[in-house]
């Protein structure tokens, strides 16, 4: 199968972890070259270390970063910087774009139509990964402008492959619904993992002991539950015996509201996702 970056240039705005996980991620499955990615970044520690690590372009100045990779026709650029430090990014690039560029932002709350007027261009991709995009094995959530084509999308997909999993969803809307659910998702997960473990060593196992049980155990059952493709609520009665150990758990947690909570959490989520959008 042909490489479809194999011609490509991107620029990386802001090379913090996640972007640096999607560097790597494709250098490592030599989907582009070195000498194909540029990187901005504002310490000269930062940017000495990822051009020893990768060969990679580095610069200081946001603007010159995407000059570079817009010296070609098929250029992307990557918007990986916090939201509150987008407004000044935007700025810094304005006129160094060119309009056959592909513009990828994974700036929580920041709309394409604000990232299209700040930057005089329609071709917009609208992302949100998540923390496992790390190791690989993230999930990252996307969607874009009609201008933006069907090959292009294509490559959006190639990029978003180096980090693991992805997801073209219908509109914006979805995006912010996938940031209080995908995206802060790990959240949740660590926060169970961590009151799982205190329980363990409540019951007397080492902290050691009771974290390994509890990431095992964690994983098994969600590796079990993709590859049955069964509905948790049917996994879950698999594993629910009458008058066992499960059953009594289960009300224990219901009986807190285990479930209300959750649901309560990523609501929230979503809501401080929108308020974002409207902070910008």
């Amino acid at each position: 199968m042909e490489n479809i970056l194999k011609k490509s240039k991107l620029a990386f705005i802001g090379c913090g972890v996640m972007a640096e996980s999607m560097i790597k991620g494709l250098l490592d499955k030599k989907l582009v070259g070195p000498t194909q990615i540029s990187a901005s970044h504002p310490r000269a520690e930062r940017r000495e270390e990822l051009k020893n690590e990768y060969s990679i372009n580095v610069f200081e100045g946001n603007g010159n970063a995407v000059s570079e990779a817009c010296s070609e026709d098929d250029a992307v650029v990557l918007l990986c910087v916090k939201p509150q430090r987008l407004n000044r990014v935007l700025k810094d690039i304005a006129g160094c774009v060119s309009k056959h560029a592909v513009v990828i932002s994974i700036v929580a709350g920041a709309t394409s139509e604000a990232i299209s007027n700040a930057l005089g261009t329609e071709k917009v991709v609208r992302c949100m990964p998540n923390t496992p995009s790390q190791i690989g094995r993230g999930m990252a959530v996307w969607t874009c402008t009609d201008s933006v084509t069907d090959g292009e999308q294509e490559k959006v997909k190639t990029l978003l492959s180096a980090l693991g999993r992805e997801m073209h969803v219908e509109n914006e809307h979805m995006i912010d619904m996938a940031t209080s659910l995908s995206a802060t998702g790990p959240t949740y997960t660590f926060l169970v993992m961590e009151a799982l473990t205190d329980a363990g060593v409540h019951l007397g196992f080492s902290r050691e002991m009771s974290k390994e049980l509890v990431q095992e155990t964690m994983l098994g059952a969600v590796l079990f539950a993709m590859d049955s493709h069964l509905h948790p609520a049917e996994l879950r009665n698999m594993v629910t015996s009458p008058g066992g150990t499960s059953a009594d758990a289960i009300y224990q947690m219901e009986k807190g509201g285990l479930r209300t909570v959750l649901s309560k959490a990523v609501y929230s989520a979503y809501k401080r996702a929108v308020e974002l959008g409207k902070d910008e």
